[in-house]
């Protein structure tokens, strides 16, 4: 079960929390009204949200963040380097976007006694492949979410994966629209199910930090 930080349907925390492996975000701020189950967090490793929530005891003490037994860093520190340049001309109001913070969630597994693990460039760079297919707009990367659908997706091909408070919507430069497209070709695939939830609205994370 992959949950996301928009609206999750009634009943649906009861399902959530029977399922064998739940993988919530950042924050887990889907924590309660998604269920409260979370074996694994993926975390957003690099600019501001992760200074955020490094910076933040409440994070660190969040029942979600110390039931977890894994951290997973989904931006992997090399190709991010690699963007630093290129964004400083197209994008240069993200000029902390790279700011890398993966030794630092390391360091804080280690204290924690939990595992740490970077998502590898190889998954970004096959979401944007499959993206492609969609035309989306000019976009900065995928969102969280999809690096960690494609990640599921790819080491763990024969288990049924389902999709908890995914709205497609947030921060102006992650291509949800192509995002929901794809979800959608890969749930009529039958690769993965979705958990029916409330009609689309606003995320819980904010557009401007969180969903980044």
């Amino acid at each position: 079960m992959i949950v996301g930080n928009g609206d999750v349907a009634e009943g649906g925390a009861e399902i959530i929390d029977a399922a064998d492996f739940v993988i919530r975000f950042n924050e887990c701020r889907s924590y309660g009204a998604g269920g409260t189950r979370t074996d694994v967090v993926a975390v957003c490793n690099t600019g501001r949200p992760a200074k955020a929530m490094l910076g933040s005891e409440s994070w660190r003490v969040h029942p979600g963040i110390v039931e977890a037994a894994e951290i997973w860093s989904v931006r992997d520190p090399k190709k991010f380097a690699a963007m630093r340049a290129p964004l400083a001309v197209s994008h240069p109001e993200l000029d902390d976007f790279c700011d890398d913070y993966t030794s630092r969630f390391n360091d804080f597994c280690v204290q924690a006694g939990k595992m740490h693990r970077v998502v590898e460039k190889q998954i970004h760079e096959a979401v944007d492949r499959a993206l492609s297919a969609f035309s989306p707009a000019p976009y900065v990367v995928p969102s969280s979410g999809m690096i960690v659908i494609g990640d599921v997706l790819d080491r763990f091909p024969d288990d049924e994966v389902t999709l908890a408070g995914f709205g497609h919507v947030g921060w102006e430069w992650h291509p949800f629209a192509a995002e929901k497209q794809l979800v959608d070709s890969y749930i009529a695939a039958g690769r993965l199910r979705r958990l029916a939830g409330k009609p689309p609205g606003k995320p819980l994370v904010s557009s401007s930090q969180g969903a980044r």
